[in-house]
Order: C-alpha cells, then structure tokens, then sequence
C-alpha cells in the first residue's frame, strides 16, 4: 500500500500497487466502492498482469482518508486523483475508471492535459441525471439533503442497493459520498460527455451486451471506441473477468 498527501488538511489518498512495467495501468472505482475488491482480480488476471498497476481509493472511500473540508465534486476528485499521479510518477498513465470513477478520469483528463494517455471507461457516467431521477446509490443519494442524509437517509440507500455493494459503500465518509453523489447528479462543466469527445487522447467505452450508452453513434464518431462485453452488468470487471481483461488488454495494447 502506498499513499500521498493530496489536501491542504494533509489527508492522504491510498492505493494498492502492483509492480510490472511502464507506463502505469491506473483503476478508479465508482461511488461507493472501493479499487481493490472491485479490481483485484481483473488486475491479478494474466493478460493484464506484468504493467504497473495502481488500485487508488479516492478521498472519502475505501482506505483513503475522510477530510471534512474537502467538496468532494468530481474536480476536486480529479485534482486530488491528478496529485496522486504526480506523485507516483504515474505521469502518461492510461486510466481504466468505472461509473462515478470515469466521470472523475474524464474530469482530470480535461483538466490536467498530459497527465492521462489513454481512457478506457466503464459503463461510466457521462450525463448529469434527469430532475426528479432516483436510482439506488446515485441520485437516489443525491435525493437527500446532506443532513437528512447523514442522519437516516443512509439506512434506506443500504436498504436498497443491496449486501454486496453496501460492503464497501458502509465504509465511505457519509457526507463525502452525499456530497459526491450530488456532485454527480450535477455533472461538470461542460458535461462530460461533450469532455469526452474533446479529449484528444485515445478513449475508449466499455458497455454491458446490449445496453450501449446514450448517443452511442456520436460517440463513435468523435473517436471514442465502443466496447461491448458478454455477460455482465454494469459491474463488468467482477460480473466478467475474463471478457473485462480481454478488453481491457486489448485497448492497452
């Protein structure tokens, strides 16, 4: 495990690495998860063993640290994740980010040009949600004020997302996953998606089978490669290991 200050607070942001060659192969998670459990053994598979990998928890999850004072919008994610990179000397890293993460690479990459190569996203948020969408984990977060939240809105969210993705969602800084949770429904500015296809970067887009994203053909042909993988759900790399290494390999390569 290794870590980095990121924050005025001096909170460090934490990530599991695994040695093999560069230029760095870096995972970010979604909301409410956490790298390790959620990439582990998509990283440990052995078409993508052998290049340096880096399972990084963004600040308020997993093993990262919980600064109050953060905002924990998807900008301050991607600086806090850009300060990582730095430190790590991870510059020209290609970043395989999945859901709220993708929207966190999408962000740094925008931001902090040069310091992400390539983008493989999965099944990651590219749209702010429509007024009045309540979906678990996401905007149904986001459908609490912050206190109502903290307070008892987060028994009913566990209620609803279920055993497995509540294992690592308990563990996330309660305001903090509001907080990004809100900043997620919002979506940047401009939105990522119109980020993404500005990128001038490889990207690609990794998709459960027959659930393309939004707008597929316009993503396509701003360059964006359209991946679609058998036999999972949106958690592609636990559903489908071996079709997410595939892909993921492939891209890489």
């Amino acid at each position: 495990m290794r870590d980095a200050i990121v924050h005025a607070s001096g909170a460090r942001m934490r990530w599991v690495e695994l040695p093999g060659t560069d230029p760095a192969v870096v995972y970010v998670h979604g909301l409410g998860a956490a790298s390790a459990p959620y990439y582990a053994a998509a990283a440990a598979h052995p078409l993508l063993t052998g290049r340096r990998s880096l399972l990084v928890d963004l600040l308020g999850f997993g093993i990262s640290d919980r600064p109050a004072d953060f905002a924990y919008t998807l900008e301050a994610h991607a600086d806090a994740l850009a300060a990582v990179l730095r430190e790590a000397g991870a510059e020209g890293a290609s970043l395989v980010a999945h859901s709220m993460g993708g929207a966190v690479a999408i962000a740094l990459a925008a931001r902090h040009p040069g310091l992400a190569a390539r983008l493989i996203l999965v099944d990651a948020n590219l749209d702010p949600y429509s007024p009045g969408l309540v979906k678990p984990g996401g905007s149904g977060i986001a459908s609490y004020t912050e206190d109502d939240f903290v307070s008892h809105g987060w028994k009913e969210v566990r209620e609803r997302v279920g055993a497995h993705w509540w294992a690592t969602m308990r563990l996330a800084d309660r305001r903090g996953l509001h907080r990004t949770a809100t900043s997620l429904a919002k979506g940047t500015d401009p939105a990522m998606r119109e980020l993404l296809v500005s990128l001038p970067i490889p990207r690609a887009y990794l998709y459960p089978e027959g659930e393309a994203p939004a707008a597929a053909g316009d993503l396509a042909a701003a360059g964006v490669r359209l991946v679609e993988v058998p036999d999972a759900g949106h958690n592609i790399m636990l559903d489908n290991p071996d079709g997410f290494a595939r892909a993921v390999s492939a891209l890489l390569a």
